[in-house]
């Protein structure tokens, strides 16, 4: 058995200095993370700190997420490359992200075309994402409606677990990944006969297509690991983006309505190779109400006039799919909960602008459920859960918001800041930014 040396720290000795005064403690490490069911906004946040950021990683998820970033005239729609991009900032895909190569180079060739040629690296530890993984996806939700949008998403990661995932690093060496497909196609092709389905590629001709796209690609894979923890211990900021929301995380969310990776600030280092402590600050994005795109429970939802108002002022749209969201009012036993996962130290609230001139407007302050009231979710009475809502007065639109925001927080109508304050009251966390547009210029920062 191994002996211990106890160390007397004192004040002042040469130990101790070094390890207060280490960079450990002082990392830049930031995580940007949805705190309801995705679509929150975190495009636009991340956009706006990456201008003072060093590097920023997409840390999870696949091209089922999507980022929209407005400046000036020009909407940017992103959904594997990082919203850093649009500053030029140094961008990485880690590991814990499914990569579809094909959405990838389009993404790619889409914002070229508008002058912007990103500066990306992508993980050789990513999986793969084929056309098989779409034909099952899509099999699987025509069987049972989950919500998904037929990505592959599910699927990638299903294999990833299971050990018959493709990774990047065989996906560009044509050797390697001839000899995987020629083990996964016939499979693949099998189980998708239960479903009737009629894809019927083989490994022949999945390789002829892939192998052309790869070659495109392999100029991005590099091992990132290093160069994140690098910068972080010389005290540079890297970002880490998440997609979809706490509440779609496959361990903490509304399972099975979920995506099935690690959305919530966990995943940043399981999806990085950045350890925990390297990690200084975790910000927790929230609309000032609430959407969901798919199945699953949602306590607070809107049905009728109300939530079509809020949905088309909003804009609510799916940025990938173009579907309906659905529309609620905010929940804040969710977003403490999602608090509580994640770690918040502080929370952007988006979208105010929406809700002005409504007259009242609802808040969900605690749950009805079988046992009994409670103040935090849980996804395990999330189906049967009735919300208790407070009524609280709303507010008119200034008429010009990006100006309303130019001037500060102080010259935002008073019930804004009233509903500010009272949901910084309510979910215990500090809200230091304040989204009421779509463009960099309407964000205010407390």
């Amino acid at each position: 058995m191994g002996s211990f040396r106890f160390v007397k720290f004192t004040k002042g000795s040469s130990t101790i200095d070094n390890i207060l005064s280490s960079r450990i403690l002082i990392m830049p490490g930031i995580v940007i993370v949805g705190a309801q069911f995705g679509d929150e906004g975190k495009g636009k946040i991340v956009d706006y700190l990456s201008q003072d950021a060093d590097s920023i990683v997409r840390y999870q998820g696949g091209a089922n997420a999507g980022h929209t970033v407005v400046t000036g005239n020009k909407k940017f729609k992103l959904h594997l490359i990082p919203s850093g991009a649009i500053w030029g900032k140094k961008c990485y895909i880690g590991n814990g992200v499914v990569f579809d190569p094909e959405e990838f180079l389009e993404e790619l060739d889409t914002l070229k075309k508008d002058g912007i040629t990103p500066n990306i690296s992508i993980s050789p530890l990513c999986h793969v994402i084929f056309d098989f993984h779409k034909a099952m996806d899509a099999a699987e939700e025509s069987a049972r409606k989950v919500g998904t949008t037929k990505k592959g998403i599910g699927p990638a990661y299903a294999d990833k677990i299971s050990r018959h995932g493709i990774r990047m690093c065989d996906f560009i060496d044509d050797e390697r990944l001839m000899k995987r497909l020629a083990m996964e196609v016939e499979r693949k092709r099998e189980s998708l006969k239960l479903y009737n389905s009629e894809y019927n590629d083989t490994a022949d001709s999945v390789f002829k297509k892939y192998s052309g796209i790869a070659k495109k690609i392999k100029p991005f894979v590099h091992h990132i690991i290093g160069d994140l923890n690098t910068q972080l211990d010389e005290g540079k900021k890297v970002i880490f983006e998440g997609a979809q929301g706490s509440l779609l995380d496959v361990d903490f969310g509304t399972y099975p309505y979920v995506t099935s990776s690690s959305s919530c600030s966990g995943g940043a280092c399981t999806g990085t190779g950045v350890p925990p402590m390297k990690i200084t600050k975790c910000i927790g994005i929230a609309k000032a109400y609430c959407t969901r795109v798919g199945e699953g429970p949602f306590p607070t939802e809107i049905h009728g006039k109300t939530g079509e108002l809020i949905r088309e002022r909003g804009a609510e749209y799916g940025t990938t799919t173009g579907r309906p969201r659905r529309v609620g009012w905010f929940d804040a036993p969710m977003v403490r909960y999602s608090s509580l996962v994640n770690g918040f130290k502080e929370i952007a609230l988006m979208k105010a602008d929406v809700l002005g001139g409504m007259g009242k407007i609802k808040v969900c302050i605690e749950y009805e459920t079988s046992e009994g009231k409670v103040k935090r979710f849980s996804s395990a009475t999330a189906e049967t859960a009735k919300p208790i809502y407070e009524e609280v007065e709303g507010w008119e639109n200034p008429g010009d918001w990006k100006n309303a925001a130019k001037k500060g927080f102080q010259s935002l109508p008073r019930g804004l800041r009233e509903f500010v304050d009272y949901i910084e009251a309510l979910i215990g966390c500090k809200i230091s930014m304040l989204s009421v547009g779509p463009s960099r210029e309407e964000t205010l920062v407390r």
